[in-house]
Protein backbone atom coordinates (compact mmCIF):
# COMPACT_ATOMS: atom_id res chain seq x y z
CA UNK A 1 0.00 0.00 0.00
CA UNK A 2 3.03 2.29 0.39
CA UNK A 3 3.81 4.72 -2.48
CA UNK A 4 7.13 4.57 -4.29
CA UNK A 5 10.24 6.09 -2.65
CA UNK A 6 10.31 8.80 -5.32
CA UNK A 7 6.75 9.90 -4.50
CA UNK A 8 7.43 9.82 -0.76
CA UNK A 9 10.53 11.98 -1.23
CA UNK A 10 8.56 14.42 -3.37
CA UNK A 11 5.82 14.61 -0.74
CA UNK A 12 8.39 15.28 2.00
CA UNK A 13 9.84 18.14 -0.05
CA UNK A 14 6.36 19.67 -0.22
CA UNK A 15 5.30 19.02 3.39
CA UNK A 16 8.48 19.63 5.39
CA UNK A 17 8.73 23.41 4.69
CA UNK A 18 5.12 23.76 5.88
CA UNK A 19 5.04 21.52 8.95
CA UNK A 20 7.84 20.82 11.41
CA UNK A 21 8.87 17.13 11.34
CA UNK A 22 7.96 16.74 15.01
CA UNK A 23 4.58 18.50 14.78
CA UNK A 24 1.33 16.66 15.44
CA UNK A 25 -0.61 16.78 12.18
CA UNK A 26 -4.28 16.27 11.38
CA UNK A 27 -5.48 15.11 7.95
CA UNK A 28 -8.93 15.81 6.51
CA UNK A 29 -9.79 12.72 4.45
CA UNK A 30 -13.08 12.35 2.58
CA UNK A 31 -12.46 9.03 0.88
CA UNK A 32 -11.99 10.55 -2.56
CA UNK A 33 -8.82 9.87 -4.59
CA UNK A 34 -7.11 13.11 -3.61
CA UNK A 35 -7.47 12.75 0.15
CA UNK A 36 -6.77 9.00 0.13
CA UNK A 37 -3.51 9.73 -1.70
CA UNK A 38 -2.72 12.32 0.99
CA UNK A 39 -3.35 9.65 3.64
CA UNK A 40 -1.08 7.11 1.94
CA UNK A 41 1.72 9.62 1.44
CA UNK A 42 1.52 10.87 5.03
CA UNK A 43 1.49 7.30 6.38
CA UNK A 44 4.77 6.68 4.56
CA UNK A 45 6.38 10.05 5.32
CA UNK A 46 5.16 10.76 8.88
CA UNK A 47 4.25 7.41 10.49
CA UNK A 48 2.85 7.78 14.00
CA UNK A 49 2.79 11.58 13.78
CA UNK A 50 -0.70 12.30 12.49
CA UNK A 51 -4.39 11.57 12.95
CA UNK A 52 -7.26 11.52 10.46
CA UNK A 53 -10.81 12.86 10.50
CA UNK A 54 -13.58 12.27 7.98
CA UNK A 55 -16.65 14.50 7.95
CA UNK A 56 -20.12 13.12 7.34
CA UNK A 57 -22.10 16.10 6.06
CA UNK A 58 -25.34 14.14 6.24
CA UNK A 59 -26.44 15.36 2.81
CA UNK A 60 -26.37 11.99 1.02
CA UNK A 61 -27.51 8.56 2.19
CA UNK A 62 -24.10 7.08 1.38
CA UNK A 63 -22.01 9.65 3.22
CA UNK A 64 -21.92 7.76 6.53
CA UNK A 65 -20.65 4.51 5.04
CA UNK A 66 -18.10 6.42 2.95
CA UNK A 67 -16.69 8.08 6.07
CA UNK A 68 -16.65 4.73 7.88
CA UNK A 69 -14.69 3.25 4.96
CA UNK A 70 -11.97 5.86 5.58
CA UNK A 71 -11.88 4.64 9.17
CA UNK A 72 -11.33 1.06 8.00
CA UNK A 73 -8.35 2.12 5.89
CA UNK A 74 -6.92 4.07 8.84
CA UNK A 75 -7.34 0.98 11.02
CA UNK A 76 -5.32 -1.06 8.52
CA UNK A 77 -2.62 1.62 8.55
CA UNK A 78 -2.65 1.98 12.34
CA UNK A 79 -3.69 5.63 12.16
CA UNK A 80 -6.01 7.19 14.80
CA UNK A 81 -9.34 8.10 13.21
CA UNK A 82 -12.36 10.24 14.09
CA UNK A 83 -15.69 10.43 12.30
CA UNK A 84 -17.17 13.92 12.58
CA UNK A 85 -20.85 14.51 11.89
CA UNK A 86 -22.56 17.72 10.81
CA UNK A 87 -25.79 18.11 12.78
CA UNK A 88 -27.95 20.43 10.69
CA UNK A 89 -30.82 22.19 12.39
CA UNK A 90 -32.21 22.46 8.89
CA UNK A 91 -30.45 21.07 5.83
CA UNK A 92 -29.40 23.87 3.46
CA UNK A 93 -31.48 24.42 0.35
CA UNK A 94 -29.10 26.92 -1.25
CA UNK A 95 -25.35 27.66 -1.28
CA UNK A 96 -24.96 23.99 -0.46
CA UNK A 97 -21.25 23.57 -1.04
CA UNK A 98 -20.30 26.79 0.75
CA UNK A 99 -22.39 25.99 3.82
CA UNK A 100 -21.02 22.43 3.89
CA UNK A 101 -17.49 23.86 3.67
CA UNK A 102 -18.10 26.19 6.64
CA UNK A 103 -19.53 23.32 8.72
CA UNK A 104 -16.63 21.03 7.75
CA UNK A 105 -13.92 23.47 8.81
CA UNK A 106 -15.74 24.23 12.06
CA UNK A 107 -15.76 20.53 12.97
CA UNK A 108 -12.16 19.99 11.88
CA UNK A 109 -10.93 22.93 13.95
CA UNK A 110 -12.73 21.69 17.07
CA UNK A 111 -11.41 18.15 16.53
CA UNK A 112 -7.83 19.32 16.01
CA UNK A 113 -7.83 21.42 19.16
CA UNK A 114 -9.38 18.60 21.19
CA UNK A 115 -6.67 16.21 19.97
CA UNK A 116 -3.84 18.75 20.46
CA UNK A 117 -3.02 18.74 16.76
CA UNK A 118 -0.93 21.70 15.68
CA UNK A 119 -1.98 21.92 12.04
CA UNK A 120 -4.53 20.41 9.65
CA UNK A 121 -3.73 19.33 6.09
CA UNK A 122 -6.16 19.06 3.19
CA UNK A 123 -5.71 17.43 -0.21
CA UNK A 124 -6.29 20.46 -2.44
CA UNK A 125 -4.20 19.99 -5.57
CA UNK A 126 -3.08 21.78 -8.72
CA UNK A 127 -6.30 21.17 -10.68
CA UNK A 128 -8.29 22.59 -7.76
CA UNK A 129 -5.98 25.59 -7.81
CA UNK A 130 -6.55 26.28 -11.50
CA UNK A 131 -10.31 25.87 -11.10
CA UNK A 132 -10.30 28.32 -8.19
CA UNK A 133 -8.28 30.81 -10.24
CA UNK A 134 -10.81 30.72 -13.09
CA UNK A 135 -13.78 31.00 -10.74
CA UNK A 136 -12.26 34.09 -9.14
CA UNK A 137 -11.18 35.51 -12.49
CA UNK A 138 -14.76 35.67 -13.72
CA UNK A 139 -15.73 37.51 -10.53
CA UNK A 140 -13.25 40.30 -11.26
CA UNK A 141 -11.13 39.87 -8.13
CA UNK A 142 -7.74 41.54 -7.61
CA UNK A 143 -4.21 40.19 -7.38
CA UNK A 144 -4.64 38.77 -3.88
CA UNK A 145 -7.72 36.80 -4.89
CA UNK A 146 -6.26 35.60 -8.18
CA UNK A 147 -3.24 34.19 -6.35
CA UNK A 148 -5.81 31.58 -5.25
CA UNK A 149 -5.17 29.03 -2.50
CA UNK A 150 -2.01 29.19 -0.41
CA UNK A 151 0.07 26.32 0.86
CA UNK A 152 -0.12 27.73 4.38
CA UNK A 153 -3.03 29.83 5.65
CA UNK A 154 -5.31 30.14 8.67
CA UNK A 155 -8.16 27.65 8.66
CA UNK A 156 -11.42 29.46 7.80
CA UNK A 157 -13.13 30.50 11.02
CA UNK A 158 -10.15 29.51 13.17
CA UNK A 159 -6.61 30.55 14.03
CA UNK A 160 -5.39 27.00 13.44
CA UNK A 161 -2.90 26.67 10.54
CA UNK A 162 -4.19 24.93 7.41
CA UNK A 163 -1.65 23.43 4.99
CA UNK A 164 -2.08 22.20 1.44
CA UNK A 165 1.03 20.16 0.59
CA UNK A 166 -0.40 18.79 -2.67
CA UNK A 167 -0.90 22.06 -4.56
CA UNK A 168 1.89 21.04 -6.94
CA UNK A 169 0.31 17.63 -7.69
CA UNK A 170 -2.20 16.96 -10.45
CA UNK A 171 -5.45 15.09 -9.92
CA UNK A 172 -4.30 12.28 -12.21
CA UNK A 173 -1.10 11.76 -10.19
CA UNK A 174 -3.05 11.38 -6.95
CA UNK A 175 -5.50 8.96 -8.55
CA UNK A 176 -2.49 6.88 -9.67
CA UNK A 177 -1.22 6.72 -6.06
CA UNK A 178 -4.57 5.19 -5.00
CA UNK A 179 -4.65 2.81 -7.95
CA UNK A 180 -1.15 1.53 -7.22
CA UNK A 181 -2.22 0.85 -3.61
CA UNK A 182 -5.28 -1.10 -4.75
CA UNK A 183 -7.74 1.36 -3.21
CA UNK A 184 -11.11 2.21 -4.72
CA UNK A 185 -11.85 5.84 -3.82
CA UNK A 186 -15.32 7.26 -3.27
CA UNK A 187 -16.86 9.02 -6.26
CA UNK A 188 -19.00 11.85 -4.91
CA UNK A 189 -21.86 12.47 -7.39
CA UNK A 190 -21.76 16.19 -6.59
CA UNK A 191 -18.42 16.30 -8.43
CA UNK A 192 -20.35 15.68 -11.66
CA UNK A 193 -23.33 17.93 -10.88
CA UNK A 194 -23.28 20.93 -13.23
CA UNK A 195 -25.43 23.00 -10.86
CA UNK A 196 -22.19 23.74 -9.01
CA UNK A 197 -19.87 26.40 -10.42
CA UNK A 198 -16.69 24.40 -9.79
CA UNK A 199 -18.04 21.45 -11.76
CA UNK A 200 -18.93 23.70 -14.70
CA UNK A 201 -15.44 25.19 -14.66
CA UNK A 202 -13.94 21.68 -14.47
CA UNK A 203 -15.93 20.61 -17.53
CA UNK A 204 -14.85 23.75 -19.39
CA UNK A 205 -11.20 23.00 -18.64
CA UNK A 206 -11.61 19.42 -19.83
CA UNK A 207 -12.88 20.79 -23.15
CA UNK A 208 -9.55 22.57 -23.72
CA UNK A 209 -7.01 19.75 -24.16
CA UNK A 210 -4.30 22.23 -25.15
CA UNK A 211 -4.39 23.85 -21.71
CA UNK A 212 -1.24 23.10 -19.73
CA UNK A 213 -2.31 22.96 -16.09
CA UNK A 214 1.29 23.00 -14.90
CA UNK A 215 1.97 26.18 -16.88
CA UNK A 216 -1.09 27.84 -15.34
CA UNK A 217 0.20 26.71 -11.95
CA UNK A 218 3.53 28.40 -12.68
CA UNK A 219 1.70 31.63 -13.55
CA UNK A 220 -0.15 31.35 -10.26
CA UNK A 221 3.15 31.08 -8.41
CA UNK A 222 4.22 34.35 -10.04
CA UNK A 223 0.94 35.93 -8.94
CA UNK A 224 1.67 34.80 -5.39
CA UNK A 225 5.09 36.43 -5.60
CA UNK A 226 3.49 39.63 -6.91
CA UNK A 227 0.96 39.56 -4.07
CA UNK A 228 3.78 39.10 -1.54
CA UNK A 229 5.64 42.07 -3.06
CA UNK A 230 2.51 44.24 -2.82
CA UNK A 231 2.02 43.14 0.77
CA UNK A 232 5.61 44.18 1.53
CA UNK A 233 5.13 47.55 -0.18
CA UNK A 234 1.87 48.16 1.71
CA UNK A 235 3.65 47.43 5.00
CA UNK A 236 6.29 50.04 4.09
CA UNK A 237 3.53 52.53 3.25
CA UNK A 238 1.79 51.82 6.56
CA UNK A 239 4.99 52.57 8.49
CA UNK A 240 5.56 55.74 6.43
CA UNK A 241 2.12 57.29 6.23
CA UNK A 242 -0.15 55.81 8.92
CA UNK A 243 -0.59 56.97 12.50
CA UNK A 244 -2.40 54.27 14.46
CA UNK A 245 -3.83 54.44 17.97
CA UNK A 246 -6.20 52.06 19.75
CA UNK A 247 -9.36 53.72 18.41
CA UNK A 248 -8.13 55.91 15.57
CA UNK A 249 -6.14 55.38 12.40
CA UNK A 250 -5.06 58.28 10.18
CA UNK A 251 -3.61 57.76 6.71
CA UNK A 252 -1.94 60.33 4.45
CA UNK A 253 -2.36 58.78 0.96
CA UNK A 254 -0.20 61.29 -0.97
CA UNK A 255 0.78 59.65 -4.27
CA UNK A 256 0.47 55.98 -3.30
CA UNK A 257 -0.72 53.63 -6.09
CA UNK A 258 -4.34 52.50 -5.97
CA UNK A 259 -3.53 48.91 -4.99
CA UNK A 260 -1.44 50.08 -2.03
CA UNK A 261 -4.30 52.33 -0.91
CA UNK A 262 -6.67 49.38 -1.15
CA UNK A 263 -4.50 47.36 1.19
CA UNK A 264 -4.02 50.22 3.66
CA UNK A 265 -7.74 50.95 4.03
CA UNK A 266 -8.55 47.22 4.21
CA UNK A 267 -6.06 46.84 7.05
CA UNK A 268 -7.48 49.87 8.84
CA UNK A 269 -11.03 48.51 8.61
CA UNK A 270 -9.91 45.08 9.78
CA UNK A 271 -8.26 46.59 12.88
CA UNK A 272 -11.24 48.69 13.92
CA UNK A 273 -14.24 46.70 12.62
CA UNK A 274 -17.08 45.98 15.01
CA UNK A 275 -19.17 44.22 12.36
CA UNK A 276 -18.17 41.26 10.19
CA UNK A 277 -14.87 40.83 12.01
CA UNK A 278 -12.57 38.24 10.46
CA UNK A 279 -14.29 38.55 7.08
CA UNK A 280 -12.31 40.18 4.29
CA UNK A 281 -13.83 43.17 2.55
CA UNK A 282 -15.40 42.46 -0.82
CA UNK A 283 -13.84 44.18 -3.81
CA UNK A 284 -16.86 46.41 -4.43
CA UNK A 285 -16.82 47.48 -0.77
CA UNK A 286 -13.21 48.63 -1.06
CA UNK A 287 -13.87 50.34 -4.41
CA UNK A 288 -16.80 52.26 -2.96
CA UNK A 289 -14.84 53.23 0.13
CA UNK A 290 -11.88 54.52 -1.89
CA UNK A 291 -14.18 56.59 -4.12
CA UNK A 292 -15.83 58.12 -1.06
CA UNK A 293 -12.53 58.93 0.63
CA UNK A 294 -11.08 60.49 -2.52
CA UNK A 295 -14.20 62.66 -2.72
CA UNK A 296 -13.79 63.84 0.85
CA UNK A 297 -16.97 62.12 2.03
CA UNK A 298 -17.69 60.34 5.29
CA UNK A 299 -19.17 56.86 5.27
CA UNK A 300 -19.54 53.89 7.63
CA UNK A 301 -18.28 50.41 6.76
CA UNK A 302 -18.12 47.36 9.05
CA UNK A 303 -18.84 49.62 12.02
CA UNK A 304 -15.96 51.98 11.17
CA UNK A 305 -16.54 55.69 10.48
CA UNK A 306 -14.29 56.63 7.54
CA UNK A 307 -13.62 60.30 6.69
CA UNK A 308 -11.90 61.42 3.48
CA UNK A 309 -9.94 64.48 2.39
CA UNK A 310 -6.20 65.13 2.44
CA UNK A 311 -5.99 62.73 5.36
CA UNK A 312 -8.17 59.65 5.72
CA UNK A 313 -9.41 59.06 9.26
CA UNK A 314 -10.87 55.82 10.62
CA UNK A 315 -12.58 55.51 14.01
CA UNK A 316 -15.21 53.18 15.49
CA UNK A 317 -18.62 54.46 14.49
CA UNK A 318 -20.70 55.86 17.36
CA UNK A 319 -23.71 53.76 18.32
CA UNK A 320 -26.74 55.18 16.58
CA UNK A 321 -29.76 53.89 14.75
CA UNK A 322 -29.08 55.40 11.34
CA UNK A 323 -25.48 56.39 10.45
CA UNK A 324 -25.11 59.48 8.28
CA UNK A 325 -23.60 57.50 5.44
CA UNK A 326 -23.25 53.83 4.65
CA UNK A 327 -21.67 52.03 1.72
CA UNK A 328 -23.93 49.67 -0.18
Amino acid sequence: MQPSPELIERFCRDLDPLVSPDARLGLAVSGGPDSLALLLLAAAARPGQFEVAAVDHGLRAESRSEAEAVGEICNRLGVPFALLTVNWKRKPQSALQERARIARYRLLAAWAKQRDLEVVATAHHLDDQVETFLMRLQRGVGVKGLAAMRRLAPMPGSDLPLVRPLLGWQRSELAAVCSAAGLSPVQDPSNADAQFERVRVRHALAAIPELDVKAVGQSLSYLKQADAALHWAAAQEWDRAVTAADREIVYRPDGAPQEIRRRIVSRAIARLATEGRGMELRGREVDGLLAALRGGRTVTLRGVLCSGGEQWRFIPAPNRTRPAGRLR
